[in-house]
């Protein structure tokens, strides 16, 4: 089911067939040094079975990421609840195929899914939780309009937790007479 579309990109709910391409974005060292670790095919099907009961139970969850030019699978973005430091918080997070890297998928992706956060799902708040190391992330996020909004740890790791807010209509117009 085709969620989101961009000018280069359809975001998209995963399948049980696309453990392949998925396991060439998560099982990539390189793309994933910044978490505990790789994953091996176990858990790329964990990880597609996780967001498929994300879709049945709260609606949204990480979407595959395709390519419109070619229809391939290139990676995920979408948006989660994560708990941080005991609070539950909508995250938009995202994995690009790392021969895709620079050219600026994971922004186009990443605003889509920041904005369904605020128009769907009516969220106050969105972040993103993004490793201080993790020099790749971090300007997606900023480009996303958010900025560093505290430390937390997560998964027993150290994260920045960045936020960008919902916009309120400015009521300088208005005045009190």
């Amino acid at each position: 089911m085709q969620i989101l579309e961009t000018s280069r990109l359809l975001l998209r709910e995963f399948c049980r067939d696309d453990d392949a391409a998925l396991a060439r974005v998560i099982s990539d060292p390189e793309t994933m040094r910044f978490y505990p670790a790789p994953f091996d095919r176990a858990g790329v099907e964990e990880w597609i079975e996780r967001n498929m009961r994300r879709y049945a139970e709260s609606g949204h969850g990480l979407w595959g990421m395709v390519l419109k030019s070619n229809g391939e699978l290139i990676g995920d973005c979408g948006v989660t609840i994560q708990n941080v430091g005991g609070v539950s918080e909508l995250e938009v997070g995202y994995h690009v195929r790392r021969d895709l890297w620079g050219q600026g998928l994971a922004t186009e992706a990443a605003r889509a899914c920041r904005d369904y956060g605020f128009i769907r799902l009516s969220a106050e708040r969105i972040i993103s939780l993004i490793r201080s190391e993790n020099i790749a992330s971090r300007p997606v996020a900023e480009k996303n309009g958010m900025e560093i909004w505290k430390e937390a740890m997560h998964y027993n790791l150290l994260h920045l937790v960045y936020c960008v807010r919902r916009e309120r209509p400015r009521l300088s117009h208005l005045t009190s007479e």
